[in-house]
């Protein structure tokens, strides 16, 4: 708690009017909101890196983000780091009465749907008695993919969700010939829509498929972008011309003989 304490002491410095820092002085909660995306997505990254010494300073970094908004909130008058700790604290004990009471659940499922009942209470009374929706409380900023999955499990708890992911499969087709159709058209708002559909769709899919469509895609990138480098370096190890030199005929059959080498070194 020492540490704790000296990092709201030193954030407290940082914004001091008499002799703080200018830059962090001039920042708002604003301001801070990329810093705060970026710190969080270093933290995934030295996770999936397996990077613990850096995971340790990256998890510094963005602990800090949450003091600068609290020390920004306390100089307003609003609440502090304490009343946010003791938020969080009171919240996962209310959320675990199976840990923290006597609540006792059958299965998963049934401590699933406790959880789900909890959030959706505390939604109901954060909303003052106005009329609330099965999507409150998903935060517009949130990646688009993680963002459309939000939305999807909110509709299906309701039933409002393909029995399987057979409808979703067929959902998928019936985007592609409305995307075909606008492309001819030479529509390209309907284009646009259409493509944002047939993106949902596919969340739909890996969803019921009972995968995770960030992780999902986030897979995809890594592989791409680790065959895309490999045919780099097979060019220069053969010493072919820079790759806007090549036709796409050449570049395919790089590309072609990369993935075949990784395939055979995978069953290998």
């Amino acid at each position: 708690m020492e540490a704790m304490q000296r990092l709201l002491e030193i954030m407290a410095r940082l914004r001091d009017p008499d002799g703080g820092c200018p830059w962090d002085r001039r920042q708002t909660y604003a301001t801070i909101v990329p810093y705060t995306l970026e710190e969080a997505y270093e933290v995934a990254d030295t996770i999936q890196r397996g990077d613990m010494a850096e995971l340790r300073d990256e998890l510094g970094d963005l602990l800090f983000q949450i003091v600068f908004y609290c020390q920004i909130a306390h100089e307003e008058g609003h609440f502090d780091f304490h009343d946010v700790a003791g938020g969080i604290n009171a919240k996962m004990i209310r959320r675990h009465p199976h840990v923290f009471a006597d609540a006792d659940y059958r299965d998963d499922e049934a401590l699933r749907a406790a959880w789900e009942k909890a959030k959706a209470e505390e939604r109901a009374a954060r909303g003052n008695g106005e009329t609330t929706s099965q999507m409150d409380g998903v935060a517009r900023a949130l990646p688009a993919l993680i963002r459309a999955e939000k939305l999807q499990k909110r509709a299906a708890r309701v039933g409002f969700d393909w029995p399987d992911a057979r409808g979703a499969f067929d959902k998928t087709r019936e985007e592609l010939g409305e995307i075909e159709a606008a492309w001819v058209d030479g529509d390209r708002d309907r284009l646009e829509d259409e493509l944002g559909d047939l993106l949902f769709a596919m969340v739909n899919v890996v969803r019921l498929l009972d995968m995770d469509a960030e992780q999902t895609l986030s897979r995809a990138n890594e592989k791409f972008e680790r065959r895309f480098r490999a045919m780099e370096k097979t060019l220069r190890e053969n010493g072919k011309p820079a790759l806007d030199k090549l036709s796409l005929t050449e570049l395919d059959a790089v590309w072609d003989a990369v993935k075949t080498t990784e395939s055979n070194r995978s069953k290998g």
